[in-house]
């Protein structure tokens, strides 16, 4: 037995929590250690999504002031 079927898994289409690797993979996330931490997955998910989305936007702007000023 795999790490993952002892785990917790959101499936995306169901809006479910499962335990062990149940659905297809292109339909769960995880993997998580308790059901409630498997539970909020979309709320985890939309927070790594506004995150990574600064990040990329601080690399973006990374050097532009410079450039802009001749430098």
């Amino acid at each position: 037995m795999s790490d993952g079927d002892e785990k917790y898994w959101y499936n995306l289409s169901t809006g479910e929590v499962e335990f062990g690797m149940l659905s297809a993979s292109v339909d769960r996330v995880g993997p998580f250690d308790t059901r409630e931490d498997a539970a909020r997955a979309p709320e985890t998910l939309r927070e790594r999504s506004r995150a990574w989305a600064a990040d990329d936007a601080a690399d973006d702007a990374w050097g532009s002031s410079s450039l802009e000023s001749g430098q």
